[in-house]
């Protein structure tokens, strides 16, 4: 077992499966809707991701994950 904190792998900086999430209880955000589709938080991105979440809610995100 590793002394480094949970949430740092100790080889690339890769968050443990362990600590990964969806956040469904949530409701997600512009800004975790650019994320999720791998792109840059630019303000036209962010204007993107208001737009597609207004048109198909959670759904956008579950989409763009895993």
């Amino acid at each position: 077992m590793s002394d480094e904190p949970e949430s740092v792998s100790s080889t690339r900086g890769v968050t443990p499966d362990g600590l990964l999430h969806t956040g469904a209880s949530d409701d997600p955000s512009a800004e975790d809707l650019v994320l999720a589709s791998g792109r840059d938080l630019t303000p036209e991105n962010i204007e993107w991701a208001r737009r597609t979440l207004a048109r198909e809610g959670r759904a956008a995100i579950d989409k763009r994950l895993p």
